[in-house]
């Protein structure tokens, strides 16, 4: 473009500028919105990022050369631009909902880290859970395990108390009957002596027997 005006060369760079900065960009075909309802899509898309209107011609040389090139393919009829700050699946989500309601929105596709989505892409975007469920879902999914084992710790201490209390209820059950197998040898030596007591009187048996011999003589 020669001698291009200074209004367009401005927009070439914001065009630039913005495309560089966005963390996602998607290009839309608006044929047939209103002014009211471009607005109102703007609003719907303004958490997450901007929704604007450029000529394909000034934005074909925004990208000219650049990371971006790739969405020259989808220039075509009237095109508006929404640049994603924040989370591209909900940016996806916005314009989804809004091109449900209004058909005339039509979502082609666009470029995300470098990326290429395609149109079907971004549906799938648009049905993900936002970052924040998907994060409270998450930690959901971790508290429950951490719960548990909290758990186990707190029941290890009880556990080790009765298994501690049980062995020592073993062993009290176990020395009584140890000392009862200890005590039968003392009663059997006991008895020793009061068996050999039948031995004296073989003896005494044995001196009237040769007293009886000298009475006789």
């Amino acid at each position: 473009m020669e001698n291009p005006r200074p209004e367009k060369v401005a927009v070439v760079e914001e065009v630039r500028e913005r495309l560089a900065s966005a963390h996602a960009s998607v290009v839309t075909e608006y044929r047939g919105l209103t002014v009211a309802q471009l607005a109102e899509l703007r609003k719907s898309l303004s958490a997450v990022g901007d929704f604007k209107i450029y000529k394909n011609t000034l934005v074909r040389l925004a990208i000219a050369g650049s990371e971006h090139e790739g969405l020259a393919e989808l220039l075509t009829g009237p095109t508006a631009i929404a640049f994603v700050d924040g989370e591209i699946s909900a940016a996806a989500k916005a314009l989804r909902d809004f091109a449900r309601a209004h058909p005339a929105l039509v979502v082609k596709g666009g470029l995300v880290a470098g990326g290429s989505l395609s149109s079907q892409d971004l549906g799938l975007l648009a049905d993900l859970p936002s970052r924040d469920v998907l994060l409270a879902r998450f930690a959901g999914g971790l508290a429950a395990p951490l719960q548990q084992l909290a758990g186990l710790i707190q029941a290890l201490p009880r556990n080790l108390a009765y298994g501690i209390s049980a062995l020592l209820e073993q062993r009290q059950a176990a020395e009584p009957a140890g000392a009862e197998a200890a005590e039968e040898p003392a009663e059997s030596d006991a008895a020793g002596p009061e068996e050999e007591a039948p031995p004296s009187e073989v003896e005494a048996q044995a001196g009237e027997a040769a007293e009886e011999p000298a009475e006789q003589t």
